[in-house]
């Protein structure tokens, strides 16, 4: 899982987006019944200058925790919108290193393909390490929708452009959907089904809570007791108020970890 050295600009960052980009698999399908499923979410201190990465890997099957890393740093890259994954990905990768089992898929807090140049944090895992990945926003980062019916199950394209990124998924009757999108080596179908079987009893996939749980905690650890989520967590209040809305657009301002 080598990293090359983190870009040393912004637009050093957007040509290594623009190289890697058509390594990414969109059709897949991936593992349809995966034994292991990692979880992989970044908590920083308020500060911003620390970080902590986390990821926890669940048995697909009784979503019990088998293992899980963390890795606390500094962020590698300057916050820039579309970039995020910049900073975040050498502490993910240094603990996915450090895991004794080798998940069969990713489970990202953020974005795949629905991403402004379709390279979001999601393809940048699943490229480096060749892993099958998914991402799941909390909020969108691009896009038009148009909001799923009410119950569980319940979907709607995410399109950009014309081009259909990812769906909107409804993993809890009458509860603001997900965003889902493809990072690597799955279909968008398969994503979909392996999103509502990490769903069983709250919104967001249980990768996503316990590896938030884990990431929060190693900052406490570390003497950071006022941890925030990463971006996605950060605007929660400010963009949740439109997240479920039909005809909905992210606007601007909806930077997430991409």
């Amino acid at each position: 899982m080598a990293l090359t050295r983190p870009p040393r600009s912004v637009a050093e960052a957007v040509a290594v987006q623009e190289e890697l980009r058509p390594l990414v698999d969109l059709v897949g399908p991936g593992p349809a019944a995966p034994e292991t499923v990692a979880g992989l979410d970044v908590a920083y201190a308020e500060s911003g200058d620390l970080l902590a990465a986390a990821v926890t890997v669940l048995d697909a099957r009784t979503l019990a925790v088998v293992d899980s890393a963390v890795s606390v740093g500094r962020p590698a890259f300057d916050y820039v919108p579309g970039l995020f994954a910049f900073r975040e990905l050498p502490a993910l990768l240094a603990a996915l290193d450090t895991l004794t089992t080798i998940p069969n898929l990713l489970v990202c807090d953020g974005h795949g393909v629905a991403h402004p140049r379709r390279f979001g944090l999601a393809c940048h895992l699943g490229v480096v390490t060749g892993l099958p990945a998914i991402g799941v926003g909390k909020t969108p980062l691009i896009g038009e929708w148009v909001a799923p019916a009410a119950e569980r199950g319940a979907w709607s394209p995410l399109r950009d452009g014309g081009e259909v990124v990812g769906r909107v998924v409804r993993t809890r009757d009458g509860v603001k959907p997900v965003f889902v999108s493809v990072g690597h080596r799955m279909s968008l179908e398969n994503a979909t089904a392996q999103v509502l079987a990490l769903t069983p009893r709250y919104r967001l996939p249980e990768t996503t809570r316990t590896a938030d749980r884990l990431c929060r905690d190693a900052l406490a650890e570390a003497g950071h007791d006022g941890a925030r989520a990463g971006h996605d967590g950060a605007r929660a209040g400010h963009d949740g108020a439109r997240a479920g809305h039909g005809g909905a657009r992210a606007g601007p301002a909806d930077e997430r970890r991409s």
